[in-house]
């Protein structure tokens, strides 16, 4: 995930010479600097005294409370085994996300979820926050994908999935019909399986949306990732808020009962009365669901970190969203889009059906 430099950077490149230095600073995060160690205790959170504002030629250092633990267990390997055997590809471990242990460990009273990248691992689009390789012309679809990804999901027992992929302008219907095949396959083979589509916005081509939208998914999601005043800055220019808002207006309208879903990385520069803005659009605009994360600096070459947002902020933005009406809001340093989303799903789940039972009665 991504962050601006700030606007006098943006309007005013450095020079070559101090370019190069940028360029040739560490790269950013990886798994071993989010596992835990001494300071990761909350109760120490209070003593680090490091900048969590980025100052001009500087590159902060993580916070305490973005270390964590990384739990391992059975459903963890093996996952990991079958993902190998079957050379599917996951955005748990592309991006290094910290949470995967938590999302695939399951458990007797927690969710399976899994993330499953569709379509090869080469987008067409080049965002300034994320570290994907690019490409104008990707290697063609694999015709056997549906097919042999439901399949393989299918066996795992996962109670819940998320399908993304990368942008794919190069195909007419950017893919829609490629992750539509997956779902229909996979609800043919395991009705109970619970299925969410992070997608693309397919330049805006409401058609493709409709694809999905009607494919016999659960949940709707995707990233409008900034604010509204950032779009330009970190996304690529033919992504924006608008677009991104038609995308999850169509898939509410063409299909009501299904659930829209987004995400929002802070840290990029943001303002919170810009963010206040931002969640009230996306409320107009009837999305249900919403995830805030930590923009982390995925490798040299991309946007640096802003601003290190503390737990507390994050709790605010939760309370934030839960009062405008979300039906969920999960807020916090380390979430991520996919953030145990088959836990949160099903908890809102029953919570609904409770209350239409009490209604009822």
């Amino acid at each position: 995930v991504s962050v601006r430099k700030s606007d006098t950077f943006l309007n005013h490149p450095p020079p070559r010479t101090d370019r190069k230095k940028e360029l040739l600073n560490d790269d950013g995060p990886d798994l071993q600097d989010f596992i835990s160690g001494e300071l990761s205790e909350k109760n120490k959170w209070e003593e680090y005294k490091g900048n969590l504002k980025r100052q001009k030629g500087e590159r902060l250092r993580l916070p305490p409370w973005l270390k964590t633990e990384i739990p391992i267990g059975k459903n963890f390997n093996r996952l990991k085994n079958t993902l190998r055997d079957l050379n599917l590809h996951t955005v748990c471990e592309e991006a290094r996300c910290p949470n995967i242990g938590e999302c695939w460990g399951g458990g007797e009273y927690a969710t399976a979820t899994a993330t499953i990248m569709l379509m090869g691992d080469t987008c067409t689009r080049g965002c300034r926050f994320c570290s994907i390789k690019t490409a104008r012309r990707p290697p063609p679809l694999d015709p056997d994908e549906p097919y042999n990804t439901a399949k393989a999901i299918a066996a795992w027992g996962l109670d819940y999935v998320v399908l993304t992929s990368v942008d794919r302008d190069d195909i007419a219907d950017g893919g829609a019909e490629h992750f539509a095949k997956t779902v229909s396959n996979l609800k043919e083979r395991n009705s109970q399986i619970l299925v969410e589509c992070l997608t693309p916005d397919f330049r805006g081509d409401l058609t493709s949306v409709e694809k999905i939208a009607l494919s016999g998914l659960d949940v709707y999601a995707h990233n409008v990732e900034t604010v509204r005043e950032l779009q330009r800055y970190v996304r690529d220019p033919r992504a924006n808020f608008d677009q991104s808002l038609s995308v999850l207006k169509h898939a509410k309208k063409v299909k009501p009962t299904v659930l829209t879903k987004t995400s929002i990385m802070l840290g990029l520069g943001e303002t919170d009365q810009q963010i206040l803005n931002t969640l009230t659009g996306l409320r107009e605009a009837d999305v249900d669901c919403l995830t805030l994360g930590q923009y982390m600096q995925p490798t040299k070459r991309h946007l640096k970190v802003d601003e290190y947002v503390t737990p507390e902020k994050f709790a605010h933005w939760e309370k934030v969203g839960n009062e405008m009406g979300f039906v969920y809001t999960a807020s916090g340093p380390l979430v991520r889009s996919s953030y145990k989303a088959g836990e949160f799903f099903l908890k809102n789940l029953l919570k609904k059906k409770k209350a239409e039972a009490t209604m009822t009665e």
